[in-house]
């Protein structure tokens, strides 16, 4: 890791934390928050920018995220201010904690719920016992796995969502992920919920559709929400309304 950050040295942003500060919004502010489902990261970015504007007047400034979400997902984000902004990178290469749901018996064209499914599978041949034996081997180091082709990953410098969209053929390239734990914690088919701690770039949905192929069948992800990255954690985010509701208490 290019730097190392401590939990001690960067606290997040409480709830009850003096922001009239205009200064330390420039020094650098880490939020904790908790995303909402359908949004993007740089919609919750841009709010979290405009709240600035318009409670505190800070019109320029520095902002961004350490760590996108789809839009389908929702959890923790890491938003940075200021010159906490060249973090960015370093923070990202932490690994991320995440409740996933998974569906097993259909596939959608971009892995997770964002698009209807377009294939059904049977599943009346799969136990229990079949898929936590086949969940364990997705556990270790290196694990292949190649992006969705919904995705943001570059191919010859265009990202493959925009091509993907206009129907023209897209192929990812593999990439080899750490997946340091994986636990499925019940399962009530055709929904498996899982536990899953894994490096930074690791794509949740093509874990999901990996899944359904090896016990043969299909699968996407229903539902997904991060829980962790590094040492920051879920349960000390904030919803927006109540980061912008401390905006307007310190305006």
């Amino acid at each position: 890791m290019s730097e190392t950050i401590e939990h001690s040295v960067i606290n997040p942003l409480k709830i009850n934390d003096d922001v009239s500060d205009i200064d330390q919004w420039h020094e650098g502010r880490l939020i904790l928050i908790d995303k909402p489902l359908d949004w993007t990261s740089y919609d919750l970015v841009h709010k979290c920018k405009l709240a600035l504007n318009y409670n505190l007047g800070i019109k320029k400034i520095k902002i961004g995220h350490a760590g996108t979400l789809d839009p389908k997902a929702s959890g923790l984000m890491i938003i940075l201010t200021g010159k906490f902004t060249k973090l960015t990178d370093s923070i990202h290469e932490y690994a991320k904690n995440y409740q996933a749901q998974i569906f097993l018996g259909g596939t959608t064209p971009c892995y997770d719920s964002e698009r209807p499914i377009d294939t059904y599978y049977p599943i009346g041949h799969i136990t229990e016992g079949l898929i936590r034996e086949t969940a364990l081997k997705f556990v270790g180091k290196n694990i292949k796995q190649y992006p969705p082709i919904f995705s943001a990953v570059r191919i010859n410098g265009k990202k493959a969502y925009r091509s993907a969209h206009k129907g023209l053929e897209v192929i990812t390239r593999p990439r080899f992920v750490d997946i340091h734990e994986l636990t499925v914690r019940d399962i009530n088919l055709p929904i498996i919920n899982m536990d899953i701690k894994c490096s930074s770039g690791t794509y949740i949905r093509s874990l999901a559709y990996d899944l359904g192929g090896s016990v043969g069948s299909g699968a996407y992800l229903y539902a997904l929400s991060r829980t962790q990255i590094g040492p920051w954690k879920l349960g000390d985010a904030m919803a927006l309304d109540d980061f912008v509701n401390l905006l307007k208490s310190s305006a």
